[in-house]
């Protein structure tokens, strides 16, 4: 039996030019690492969808539901 944690990674990341080709993997390995001091395991990165639909005003005048992506880290360890 494994007891899980999930961390939700920023839909943006702000880079330089400079850091561009390394930024994603930079903040994932900070991550990971962070939590394996604390006995996390990393186990996968999942890819939700939040849908928000549009209020009964903005409905009226034509507007419709918006989709977010969002990317969560799933670690876990052994209970």
């Amino acid at each position: 039996m494994y007891e899980y944690k999930m961390i939700q990674i920023p839909r943006t990341l702000q880079v330089t030019a400079k850091t561009q080709d390394t930024a994603l993997a930079s903040l994932m390995q900070d991550l990971v690492n962070q939590h394996a001091v604390d006995g996390w395991e990393f186990y996968r990165v999942d890819s939700l969808s939040v849908m928000v639909p549009a209020g009964c005003l903005t409905a009226l005048f034509g507007a419709r539901e918006t989709y977010t992506q969002y990317s969560v880290v799933c670690f876990r360890k052994p209970r």
